[in-house]
């Protein structure tokens, strides 16, 4: 329990991304476990980058998340919070901002994906290795493990999905996607239907005449991952000539960045050019300021204050 005058910290945990075309290799080779890409396998990977730019937007996308959980934080509870980034792929990686607070005396945080459903796979492995490092250091990583529902959140999404479907056929499809896990992964796992349950909140408040769920961005390995992917979706509908547009919310992704920039504004966008539907995607979350204010609320609920 924390007292009325402890410093507190808040770890706000994220993928993670190359910031410079030097930094795509090795971090392909973190992502890999260690191990290295093929030549093919590595300049697929910069061609999708140089794609949309060069480098993903990513790294600035996330500091400006953190800075403005901050600055929720600070006006919620001046001078008692101290806000550290930890990422899985890339540093400062989430043990590095464990020893960040511990290192200022720090005994109590709270651990924050910026990824709003939960899976053990992602969100609840980015806790236990948070909880870990902590338990390590003498420090309590008080975790929130999803805000799927979160009212500003799903106000969002509905407000970027009625904005998305200005412009589009009478008869068009939203599908509201996130990304693909390997389905060995998903057994006895809430991922797939806390999707449902954002996608199901959105259209509801927008009474959807036609919409579901698709899959995004699977990982490039022999096993089976979670589908349909959204591609494959466009085609079946453009093939049995059930919608002449395609509205895309990426319910699953927080902020711009490969995922969304290349595959859905590049590569979904030209299929969907090829089948002859309309195209179209919602703007995603980055630092929203209502989302990330109420997000700082949470923080401090969870860490009982």
């Amino acid at each position: 329990m924390t007292t009325t005058d402890q410093r507190l910290g808040l770890i706000v945990m994220a993928y993670g991304t190359p910031r410079t075309p030097a930094e795509i290799e090795p971090y392909y080779v973190h992502i890999r476990r260690g191990r290295p890409p093929t030549p093919e396998q590595l300049a697929d990977l910069i061609s999708r980058y140089e794609a949309i730019g060069g480098i993903s937007p990513l790294a600035q996308r996330t500091e400006a998340q953190r800075a403005a959980l901050e600055a929720g934080l600070e006006a919620a509870m001046p001078g008692r919070w101290r806000v550290v980034l930890g990422q899985k792929h890339a540093a400062p990686f989430i043990e590095d901002a464990v020893a960040e607070l511990a290192a200022e005396g720090i005994t109590e945080a709270v651990g924050l994906v910026l990824a709003p459903h939960f899976s053990g796979f992602s969100v609840g492995e980015y806790q236990r290795r948070a909880a870990e490092a902590g338990a390590e250091v003498g420090l309590t990583v008080h975790g929130i493990e999803n805000w799927h529902l979160e009212p500003t959140y799903l106000d969002f999404l509905t407000a970027a999905v009625a904005d998305a479907r200005i412009g589009q056929p009478e008869r068009h499809r939203v599908l509201f996607t996130a990304h693909s896990l390997p389905e060995r992964v998903l057994v006895d796992d809430p991922y797939p239907e806390e999707l449902a349950a954002s996608a199901a909140a959105v259209a509801g408040r927008l009474d959807l005449p036609d919409w579901g769920l698709a899959w995004q961005s699977a990982g490039r390995t022999p096993e089976p991952w979670r589908g349909p992917d959204i591609l494959d979706v466009m085609r079946e509908l453009a093939a049995t000539d059930a919608t002449d547009g395609v509205v895309v919310c990426a319910q699953g992704f927080t902020a711009d960045h490969l995922e969304v920039l290349y595959d859905l504004d590049i590569e979904a966008a030209q299929l969907a050019d090829e089948l002859g539907l309309a195209f179209s995607r919602t703007r995603s979350l980055n630092d929203e300021s209502a989302v990330m204010t109420a997000l700082a609320h949470r923080v401090i609920a969870a860490a009982g204050l």
